[in-house]
């Protein structure tokens, strides 16, 4: 029989790389999107229309459009994906983060009670390895002690623990993945890999001067999106509900993932300099094209995530590495490097169609 998923956050990174996954596999995928007036669908345009893939308006901040829709896909298994997901937004908007990330996962456990399906339905949360915020031990595992560092963090922690107690308070199939970072080619530009890409792109193509960066020290775990959605559907289909930390269980530092992303935008960068004043200089022009700017430092900043996957290989057979870090680089730049051409060719002919117009040329 054909099973259904719901994916909540359909439209970001993960929800559009998890819909066409499960797709692939043979299921009916619906997905929640909020309502607005502007259309931030450009992740899964290319799903729409297909007749196994439905969209319905709900909010994890609204227990009614929520029951509404898991009362009428009745699925087998929820994908919880939604979420304020930028850690410095948590700081500028706390509760909204809270309510969100931490109260939203309650919203979507009592829906789920609530319609009659907790013994029918499995349920993903994505957890985050900000979790462990100020670390206590790397790398680190499912069971290194929590130190949240960020108003995310910690209502991400609280999602974290209230997946454990319906688990067992009321039997409920429901677990967390520990995700570390993971990006791809459809990460937010706001965030730092994507700023970085696009930044090298610009640069290359002469459309931007200068990047500018936080701690260049910062040391993280990125892994492929594409990769890691894997891992989440194969935490659904393990006999029992547990909780597993997904990350490559290698780690590299903003500064290494800037170097790489400049080379394969054609740039050899060197960085010189300490702290705040630290720069990353373009080895054939002498030009400062990184900087260090206070304004990306973070109130309370984490610095050394690293995970260690152990457990997903063992019991789930998955694959961390099936993506290197440097492919994930190299996919990531090529995309920007494509896009930026594209928004030249664009500005090119807006400005000779400007000008033809001007002239008389064209009417």
């Amino acid at each position: 029989m054909t099973k259904t998923a719901l994916i909540t956050g359909v439209t970001g990174q993960d929800g559009s790389f998890l819909a066409e996954f499960l797709l692939e596999k043979g299921y009916d995928v619906h997905g929640t999107i909020r309502r607005s007036s502007v259309d931030y669908r450009e992740r899964i345009a290319h799903l729409e229309g297909r007749p196994h893939f439905h969209l319905h308006y709900a909010h994890l901040g609204d227990s009614m459009s929520l029951i509404q829709v898991i009362g009428r896909v009745r699925p087998d298994e929820i994908y919880n994906l939604a979420a304020q997901s930028h850690v410095q937004v948590s700081f500028d908007s706390p509760e909204f983060t809270a309510d969100v990330d931490a109260t939203g996962v309650l919203r979507i456990l009592e829906a789920v009670r609530q319609c009659g399906l907790a013994s029918t339905c499995k349920i993903y949360q994505a957890s985050t390895s900000e979790l462990y915020g100020k670390v206590e031990e790397v790398p680190q595992n499912e069971n290194t002690p929590f130190h949240p560092y960020s108003p995310y963090a910690i209502a991400k922690q609280y999602g974290h623990w209230i997946v454990k107690e319906y688990r067992e308070a009321y039997n409920m199939f429901c677990c967390s993945g520990i995700l570390f970072n993971h990006e791809s080619e459809r990460r937010g530009e706001t965030f730092v890999t994507r700023k970085i890409t696009l930044a090298a792109a610009r640069i290359a193509q002469g459309k931007q001067e200068k990047l500018y960066l936080g701690n260049l020290s910062s040391l993280r775990d990125w892994g492929y999106a594409k990769d890691y959605v894997e891992c989440m559907w194969l935490i659904l289909q393990n006999k029992t509900p547990e909780d597993f930390v997904i990350a490559t269980g290698e780690q590299h530092s903003v500064r290494e993932f800037c170097q790489l992303a400049f080379h394969y935008a054609g740039i050899k960068l060197e960085f010189v300099g300490e702290g705040e004043n630290e720069k990353g200089i373009d080895k054939a022009t002498g030009k400062v094209l990184v900087e260090v700017s206070p304004d990306f430092y973070r109130p309370t900043d984490v610095v050394n995530l690293w995970g260690d996957p152990s457990k997903a290989k063992a019991e789930l057979g998955w694959n961390p590495t099936k993506t290197s870090f440097e492919e994930l680089v190299r996919i990531m730049v090529d995309s920007d490097m494509a896009k930026v051409a594209v928004e030249k060719a664009g500005e090119h002919i807006r400005m000779n169609l400007a000008e033809y117009l001007e002239k008389g040329i064209v009417k």
